[in-house]
């Protein structure tokens, strides 16, 4: 019955603390700081998506060049059609042959133009991103200040509760303190509940078995929730 009691004092410790981070959670500072994160945040992966386009554009950019290059030497081949002709060759066939190599050329310089648009676009939103993570960067650091305010009028409040619960974690099952630490990390409180009838507060019908096992102050973990389940 022991290990409960000191168990159930930890979370109550567990759970003045949680208030505190709460009542924290709520101020507009914290808030805004938060809101400055996600802009930054959003803000790093749009530039990361871009960095990964521009080396996609690059390598474009480089392929057509190449190209345009090589057809404009194809096309200057036909310069001298007319010693072509002269030599037998079939006048329609070099006029069609250069009139495709025109066209191809016409085609690749116009994928260039748009390529070059493309990147003209994608500068503009660079630098208007990198602005924009200059300015959030600037109020995270003011709001970062501005939170570490508030947190120094809970900071002797929350050392007191931080040393009592080290203190009452002495006395609580290692195993059952690491699997509570980890319920909490989910988000989930409280992690100790009384037995309602002969069920746990998620709805869980616990077998007389199991309810059995709580006699005596134990504790037992619920196969649903993972919660701890005690017999108050």
């Amino acid at each position: 019955m022991a290990a409960l009691q000191e168990l159930l004092e930890y979370q109550r410790l567990d759970g003045e603390l949680r208030k505190i981070e709460l009542e924290l959670g709520a101020t507009e500072e914290k808030k805004k700081l938060n809101q400055a994160k996600v802009v930054m945040r959003n803000a790093e992966m749009r530039i990361a998506a871009q960095d990964k386009r521009a080396l996609e554009i690059k390598a474009l950019r480089d392929s057509l060049i190449a190209r345009v290059d090589e057809t404009s030497k194809a096309i200057a081949e036909y310069s001298d059609v007319e010693e072509l002709v002269e030599g037998g060759g079939d006048v329609s066939f070099y006029k069609k042959s250069a009139q495709q190599l025109m066209d191809k050329l016409r085609s690749l310089k116009g994928e260039l133009n748009k390529l070059i648009a493309e990147i003209e676009q994608l500068t503009a939103e660079y630098k208007k991103l990198m602005e924009q993570g200059k300015q959030m960067n600037k109020q995270k650091k003011e709001y970062s200040e501005k939170y570490k305010e508030v947190q120094a009028k809970y900071a002797d409040r929350i050392e007191e509760l931080n040393k009592k619960m080290e203190e009452t974690a002495k006395n609580v099952s290692p195993e059952i303190l690491e699997k509570y630490k980890q319920k909490r990390k989910e988000k989930v409180f409280p992690v100790l509940v009384p037995l309602r009838g002969d069920m746990c507060v998620c709805g869980m019908d616990l077998p007389l078995a199991q309810r059995n096992r709580l006699a005596g102050g134990n504790v037992i973990e619920c196969e649903n929730c993972h919660r701890f389940i005690y017999n108050a």
